[in-house]
């Protein structure tokens, strides 16, 4: 299945913070097909790290399909033979250097000065994104959702979503949500994912544009991300403990690495290269400011939670 990403444009749009924004824009694919009364769409907000890429490929030469191709395509569980599938980079998304992502945040050019905003940019909230999300939905004529569905940060957009929008959702699936609100414990540990890009020199409090920029903090912010997002059995059936090079045993230097830290520091540079540190900074801050626990009356949608 190929899909073509498209770009949605804001003209102004009113922050949580109250702080306005101009010239927002945020990319979107679509799968499937939106009936004449508007009420078969499935929205598909994404994962921390992820991106508007649910399903299918942009090219037939691309290595690997969307993150939920298993589920999104014809006469699967997200039938695009029935729904009409739509997802759409977020706010401040951190793959910003990937040619397929378009997204406002800090190395977007900032109208009142033509130069990045780096630093400078406000933070944004989960509400922030899912306002975005409703305006493009409004945009392509959807009416209703039969349902919103997404993983990690992207559950925390369908509970956002239903409380949002309660008339406007049928159903909500969230896979591994952290509930109506992220606990201390996470917040804590969404700290830890970004404490080693403010260690690295090259951050600068956030102005590095133009400069060397913080790749080795944002290598180890990955790869943090990537052993929370995984069960520990994944690590020991992938690589249990063997060694790249076993002339180069762990044993026999501190720079010598296991398989699994050998395969996540170069996994994890690949990612910080098309990565931003203050767009990554800003993510882990929605997600921390998240909840609807004061909103939970306001739901009316049907919830299915997988843990």
């Amino acid at each position: 299945m190929l899909v073509k990403k498209q770009r949605f444009q804001i003209p102004e749009f009113k922050l949580e913070s109250g702080r306005v924004l101009k010239n927002v824009e945020i990319g979107f694919e679509t799968y499937g097909t939106l009936n004449a009364a508007g009420d078969n769409a499935i929205f598909v907000p994404h994962y921390f790290s992820g991106t508007s890429h649910a399903a299918g490929r942009y090219r037939e030469s691309d290595p690997e399909p969307g993150h939920w191709e298993p589920i999104i395509g014809p006469g699967k569980a997200l039938d695009t033979d029935r729904y009409f599938i739509v997802s759409a980079d977020s706010l401040c998304n951190v793959n910003v250097k990937n040619p397929d992502v378009i997204t406002t945040g800090p190395q977007s050019i900032n109208p009142e000065t033509g130069r990045p905003y780096g630093a400078s940019f406000p933070i944004v909230t989960i509400g922030d994104f899912v306002r975005t999300q409703k305006l493009l939905c409004d945009s392509l004529g959807v009416r209703k959702l039969h349902a919103v569905a997404g993983p990690s940060m992207g559950a925390l957009q369908a509970l956002e979503w239903a409380a949002a929008y309660p008339e406007f959702v049928d159903r909500v699936v969230c896979v591994i949500s952290a509930g109506l609100a992220t606990e201390p414990y996470l917040i804590s540990v969404l700290s830890t994912w970004c404490a080693p890009i403010l260690l690295d020199p090259n951050f600068r409090g956030g102005d590095y544009n133009g400069s060397a920029e913080p790749i080795d903090g944002l290598t180890q912010a990955f790869k943090l991300v990537t052993l929370n997002a995984l069960h520990y059995g994944w690590a020991k059936r992938l690589f249990g403990r063997r060694v790249p090079d076993p002339a180069l045993s762990p044993a026999l230097s501190l720079e010598n690495q296991f398989s699994i830290d050998s395969a996540l520091d170069s996994t994890a540079r690949e990612r910080a290269h098309v990565a931003d540190a203050n767009s990554f900074l800003r993510l882990a801050r929605a997600v921390q400011l998240f909840s609807i626990q004061d909103r939970k009356e306001r739901l009316r949608a049907k919830f299915l939670f997988l843990p």
